[in-house]
């Protein structure tokens, strides 16, 4: 569950809150709930996300289900420290597509005052860590964990499931590249992918022939 910052309002400290979880499991609308509620306080808000994500908007953060909210595209985490001056808080969208200096501008902006909100995938699509997620959810203060639903299984799914065949780590999809798996669903699919990759070499068989009286006449 997500506390609220309110005990000593005369901390000089900002902190961190990381929202992460598979696809589909709102994250992004998680983050721009807490953002809208920090401008509707007016508060000084600034919102970034990466230049390479444009699924929806160039500029615009948006939902799966629509939902926005106004960003800066920015194409390396160091541009951030930059044009977060002044800021009271700081939202991040898909941080897990920044490069590892994501991590030392969000402990520096909260150093300074700043609430820094965080959102992104803890995993990439095989399973693992994904870029700088780890290290932001273990310096953060709070850390949130969205689920999606399963679309095999109908339960709680926090795996990103990649249906086409691209093998690379940064491939931006929708529904129709990805789907939200649970664990168990998550290990079937990748046991059967796994099996599809093998090459299967069947033994060749060897037909003998055996010499008759009658092949020699």
């Amino acid at each position: 569950m997500f506390l609220e910052n309110t005990v000593n309002h005369e901390e000089q400290f900002g902190w961190i809150e990381v929202i992460c979880g598979s696809m589909f499991s709102g994250k992004t609308e998680e983050l721009i709930r807490r953002l809208k509620r920090a401008q509707f306080a007016r508060q000084r808000v600034e919102i970034f996300k990466p230049a390479i994500d444009i699924r929806y908007d160039e500029e615009k953060v948006v939902s799966h289900d629509e939902n926005e909210i106004r960003s800066t595209p920015v194409p390396a985490a160091a541009n951030i420290r930059l044009l977060a001056d002044g800021c009271d808080v700081i939202g991040i969208d898909e941080a897990q597509f920044f490069d590892d200096e994501i991590v030392s501008v969000c402990n520096d902006l909260a150093n300074k005052g700043v609430r820094v909100i965080v959102a992104g995938l803890d995993m990439d699509f095989k399973g693992n860590p994904f870029g700088p997620m780890p290290a932001l959810m273990a310096t953060a203060e709070y850390v949130t964990k969205v689920h999606a639903v399963c679309t095999r299984t109908g339960n709680l799914a926090n795996y990103s499931f990649r249906k086409s065949t691209n093998d690379d780590l940064v491939m931006l999809g929708e529904t129709a590249e990805y789907e939200p798996l649970s664990r168990a669903a998550f290990f079937r699919a990748m046991q059967r992918e796994k099996a599809k990759s093998l090459e299967v070499n069947a033994p060749q068989e060897v037909n003998k022939r055996t010499t008759t009286p009658q092949d020699n006449e």
